[in-house]
């Protein structure tokens, strides 16, 4: 799998360079229904905005055309990825242009109360691992023109969306069948200590209208998707340390418990089953631990997947590697009509 992707390079940069030329693919913004979101605690809405890219001969033929879906990171909406980390739909022209398979792209916005959903399931949030791999998907197969199989649908994401990936690959392998995961948070994943879980009452106390849209509501949203609790308006969270600091052991369980590397091993014929899984992160990002340790354990339990540490941070490279790699991989590994 290495080598797959460098042979676009140079074909992309002189695509881009003549991007009035490039053949354009059709950009849409439509509101997809998540009835696996209907009455979530946190009063989200469970209409949520989708942007979708048509390929250049979209318009032009009655084919079913492979889909890319694609989760976007914590704190920002699918909007922030589409002009700012992807350059949608610019890059996926140019991509084609040089080579690579038309492909559908789907990215849903999943930005909540809580900053994002984890891509996880509670009654605080809703079940976004539902929402992803079945409401979106049946919408997109009604709707569009899909490869209908598996082996038609590639999933990816970055940080947050990295971690939905592997999590939702791992309990969807019957509707996905390649994963790639992009610099991926939350792999590892223990309950904060106490000094932290202080911390959260106290931006609890203050309210979320000032915080939105920060990392600041991280471990909250991590709380509302991996230790929900129906009982405790007006949040519905349970934090590992209550707010005397007394350690709460039943809770301080749920976080690992939510942990790839933890739960990796009980889906072990899930992961076998598909035909290609990559994983990369940057050398200087702080998340590498925890991708490290992923990959130790999918090479223990011997399932077959790439794993690259590229010259790179968290954010600075993902644009260029979905143009590079991601859409490459896929063209590779996903069917065409």
């Amino acid at each position: 799998m290495k080598n797959i992707c460098r042979q676009f390079t140079c074909a992309i940069i002189l695509a881009c360079l003549g991007h009035l030329a490039l053949a354009q693919g059709t950009f849409e913004k439509i509101s997809v229904h998540g009835a696996s979101l209907e009455g979530n605690l946190a009063g989200d809405s469970p209409d949520r905005e989708v942007f979708v890219y048509l390929p250049p001969g979209y318009g032009n033929t009655d084919r079913d055309y492979p889909v890319i879906y694609f989760l976007h990171g914590y704190a920002v909406g699918a909007q922030a990825y589409v002009e700012r980390v992807l350059n949608l739909p610019d890059s996926v022209d140019a991509a084609m242009a040089a080579g690579a398979e038309e492909f559908i792209v789907v990215m849903p916005d999943t930005f909540n109360r809580f900053g994002g959903s984890m891509y996880s399931s509670s009654p605080t949030i809703g079940d976004w691992e539902s929402f992803i791999a079945k409401d979106l998907v049946d919408y997109m197969d009604s709707h569009y023109r899909t490869l209908a199989t598996p082996g038609g649908r590639g999933l990816s994401g970055h940080s947050m969306g990295g971690y939905g990936t592997l999590r939702i690959g791992m309990k969807y392998p019957d509707v996905f069948g390649a994963l790639y995961a992009m610099s991926s948070c939350c792999l590892d994943s223990g309950a904060p200590g106490q000094e932290r879980a202080l911390a959260e009452y106290a931006r609890m106390d203050e309210g979320f209208e000032t915080q939105q849209g920060t990392m600041s509501l991280a471990g909250l949203a991590q709380a509302a998707a991996w230790s929900s609790n129906p009982q405790n308006p007006p949040y519905y969270v349970d934090l590992p340390f209550d707010r005397n600091g007394n350690a709460l052991p039943e809770v301080q369980a749920r976080w690992p418990a939510n942990s790839p590397v933890a739960f990796a091993g009980q889906y072990v014929p899930a992961l076998a089953s598909y035909r290609a899984i990559f994983m990369d992160i940057g050398d200087q990002d702080g998340l590498i631990t925890g991708n490290n340790k992923l990959d130790a354990a999918l090479t223990r339990f011997g399932i077959d997947h790439e794993y690259v540490i590229y010259e790179g941070t968290h954010g600075n490279k993902i644009g260029q590697r979905f143009i590079d790699n991601v859409i490459p991989f896929f063209t590779q590994y996903l069917d065409r009509e």
